[in-house]
């Protein structure tokens, strides 16, 4: 009896295939500076994986993590890398073929069987589909020819290097990513039977009606030798209980379209209900009608547009009214939505090492966050496929771009190719996700440094791909657009104001971007930083390698001009840590929490950045790497409450014999009214507790938020340096809120001192 192993598909989301089990493939790895298939020297490769692994590890390198270990990597850009596996000929029938399948290979390779080039292509997101059937001998040599690094020449050694490809930017280095730029194969990859007749790809395209009571459905399938055969399609609900079933030939394209729904359960994000899902069972039966390949994916219903903010429409005042503000308010199945969320980046420098165990540690800290959207930057890498899947379960919505970043990318119809290539496969591979809100050209490419325009090809070309294959998602050309805001990075802005009161002073659509440095743990310096260069951090040192100086500015992300200002000089590496900490918290809630009170005419908040793919020093993050939250994850996953008390206040520091003020708010991104009760507001100085204000407030209507009374005292004499506004709703300590602010004293006068004679004037 023939044994089964259920594996992923090539092409399909979350589908399934019966093949008969293939063994694993043992990869060795072989380098040459020549352009050549090189079999000399092979060290184990472990596949998915890296080129760079392999080498350290066959090597002894020392981790890449620590101290400026990583620049020990650079010779490996510019050599030629030959992966190289041998197999047996399977046993096949006359219907059955062998198929050389990989989800990445990175960036621009060679396919060789038994010494015979098959397969050339440029590009890591389209998915290798390689049939060896016909070439196969009694014992296959399969080689994998990966080309050097790609560089733009004549341009500085930095991501302009990436501006000729679609290679992610980022691992040329970034102000909070060293120069590592991985090669090799980075995703599943492996040998698979299938019966000449077989699904390459299934698309559950549907329309949901105006008051979403109906979903009517088309079944695209594409596939081989698919014109003899029949099929069975059956759609179930979360339950498992059947609520669709079809069945007929292929050859009649009528039964796999008008397919009605009625009364779908809709998908939602987590905050607005549940991310319901549905199970799509497609099997393909051949001409005696027997099951030949069963294809299962996860189908969310759901609607998605953007439409305009509210008050856009007003700006300008004039016309032409073309160049207003374009669209950024999110509606998600007809309700309008705040997006709270955060952008995403790469959770490993080496993408061929991110495990789902990897992406569901982040996500679900995403959901405890209180975030309904992960912006994907367009600097780094389309995520696997386990990314999504886990998105589409635990309810978040995802902004994807496709991997260009602050370059001027080209026109050339050799680039313009390759970009079409790759943005079709990950649109096709994406589109079947409910979780995906939003396709966007890239990061930043409206700007002096990129100087891309809406009238770029390679901007064009996206969203020509996106209409033709998911139309009913939304496009944007680039982030930010006219209206969105990118910045400002730190607690004090360079041209002196806090940010306090620049957010208090904005008036955006969308805060696509904003940052906060904050210094990670001590246990994590610990793990990168040399002891003797600890304390106190330094240019120069491996504090610079991990993004303390230099990495924008001289002083960023450390920004220890901003702590000294406000802290004075820090006696001990943990003090340091504690004031740069608490700016990170302060300074994020009070741009996520003002972002919610210019509601409605603002409609998104989401922060540079979430995550890490290596440990830094110091980095706007929220999550240090591999998933360490910092405090200021739980400070924002406070101000991302659904519904929350809230204080404007317009500056960190407050004198002795200072009025306090602050307007207290209560922010309602719910959709159902909220009646919260009385509210106290005190401020808290050491042991001493004084409340200032008490107000019975009323009813919030859903999705709005209330302007509440300004609170206001005569700040006394405390013996401390900092104190905390707390909020507090009686019988609701769900919704309380607290904020710590610094305080400085009157200078004491000095004592009278007693007279001295001079005995020598």
């Amino acid at each position: 009896m023939k044994r089964v192993l259920l594996i992923l598909s090539v092409f399909l989301s979350c589908q399934l295939f019966a093949i008969e089990q293939m063994p694993e493939l043992k990869w060795s790895l072989s380098y040459s500076s020549e352009k050549e298939l090189s079999v000399e020297d092979p060290i184990a490769a472990i596949v998915p994986g890296a080129v760079q692994l392999d080498i350290a590890r066959a090597k002894s390198y020392p981790s890449y993590m620590f101290s400026d270990n990583y620049k020990q990597y650079s010779w490996m850009e510019d050599l030629f890398y030959t992966y190289t596996t041998r197999f047996k000929k399977p046993v096949l029938s006359s219907s059955e073929r062998l198929y050389f399948v990989s989800k990445g290979i990175d960036y621009q390779f060679e396919i060789y069987l038994n010494g015979e080039k098959l397969f050339y292509q440029e590009g890591m997101f389209t998915y290798v589909d390689l049939d060896l059937t016909d070439r196969l001998q009694t014992d296959n040599c399969l080689q994998i020819l990966v080309y050097p690094v790609p560089k733009k020449q004549k341009t500085p050694i930095d991501r302009s290097q990436a501006a000729h490809v679609v290679k992610p930017a980022v691992s040329y280095g970034w102000d909070w990513h060293p120069r590592l730029v991985p090669l090799g194969i980075w995703d599943e990859t492996y040998l698979e039977k299938r019966e000449e007749s077989h699904v390459d790809d299934l698309f559950v395209k549907y329309i949901l009606s105006d008051n979403y009571d109906k979903a009517d459905i088309e079944l695209s399938v594409e596939g081989k030798a698919l014109d003899n055969c029949s099929f069975a399609w059956t759609l179930k609900n979360a339950a498992g209980k059947k609520v669709l079933h079809k069945q007929g030939k292929l050859s009649d394209p009528s039964l796999l379209k008008e397919i009605v729904l009625e009364n779908p359960e809709l998908w939602w994000s987590h905050d607005h209900g549940m991310p319901y899902l549905y199970t799509s069972v497609f099997e393909l039966k051949n001409k005696k009608g027997h099951t030949i390949q069963t294809v299962t994916q996860k189908i969310g219903f759901r609607r998605v547009r953007l439409v305009m903010n509210e008050g856009a429409w007003d700006e300008p005042e004039d016309f032409p009214k073309g160049r207003s503000v374009p669209p950024a308010q999110l509606e998600l199945n007809g309700r309008k939505i705040f997006a709270k969320g955060t952008n995403w980046v790469n959770p490993e420098i080496f993408p061929g090492i991110i495990t789902r165990e990897r992406y569901r540690e982040l996500i679900d800290l995403a959901v405890d966050a209180n975030f309904n959207m992960f912006r994907v930057w367009g600097g780094g890498i389309v995520n696997k496929e386990s990314f999504f899947e886990l998105c589409d379960e635990k309810g978040i919505l995802v902004w994807e771009e496709f991997p260009l970043s602050c370059n001027q990318y080209p026109d050339t119809p050799s680039y313009l190719s390759v970009l079409k290539q790759e943005a079709t496969s990950i649109v096709k591979r994406l589109r079947k996700h409910p979780c995906i809100a939003m396709w966007c050209g890239g990061n930043e490419l409206f700007n002096s440094w990129s100087l891309m325009t809406d009238q770029s090809l390679p901007l064009r070309l996206l969203n020509s791909v996106c209409l033709e294959y998911d139309p009913l998602t939304p496009y944007n050309p680039t982030s930010p657009l006219y209206g969105m805001a990118h910045g400002c990075y730190i607690f004090k802005y360079f041209d002196g104001r806090e940010v306090f009161e620049a957010m208090n002073n904005a008036h955006q659509t969308a805060y696509t971007e904003f940052g906060m440095p904050g210094i990670s743990p001590v246990e994590v310096l610990k793990q990168i930083i040399p002891e003797d260069q600890m304390f106190p951090p330094k240019p120069n040192t491996a504090w610079q390698d991990h993004h303390a100086f230099g990495a924008w500015t001289a002083d960023t992300w450390l920004c220890s001009n901003i702590l000294k200002e406000y802290f004075g000089e820090a006696s001990s590496l943990e003090e340091l840590i504690a004031q740069s900490q608490l700016m990170q918290c302060e300074g994020y809630k009070a741009i996520y929490e003002e972002a919610r009170r210019q509601k409605p005419y603002c409609s998104m908040a989401l922060n540079w950045c979430y995550n890490e793919p290596w440990p830094a020093a110091v980095n706007n993050s929220l999550v240090v790497y591999p998933s360490i939250p910092k405090p200021a994850f739980y400070a924002v996953s406070n101000a991302c409450r659904p519904f929350c008390t809230s204080a404007r206040l317009s500056k960190f520091v407050w004198n002795e014999d200072e009025e306090f003020f602050a307007e207290i708010w209560l922010l309602n991104d719910k959709y159902e009214k909220i009646t919260p009760g009385k509210m106290h507001i005190k401020l808290q100085a050491g042991n001493d507790v004084v409340e200032i204000l008490s107000w019975d407030a009323p009813a919030v209507e859903e999705n709005t938020n209330l302007a509440g009374p300004t609170a206001r005292f005569k700040l006394p004499r405390w013996d401390t340096d900092r104190f905390k506004l707390l909020i507090e709703i009686d019988g609701a300590p769900q919704y309380n809120s607290e904020y710590t602010l610094l305080y400085k004293p009157k200078p004491k006068p000095k004592k009278k001192g007693t007279a001295t004679l001079n005995l020598n004037s």
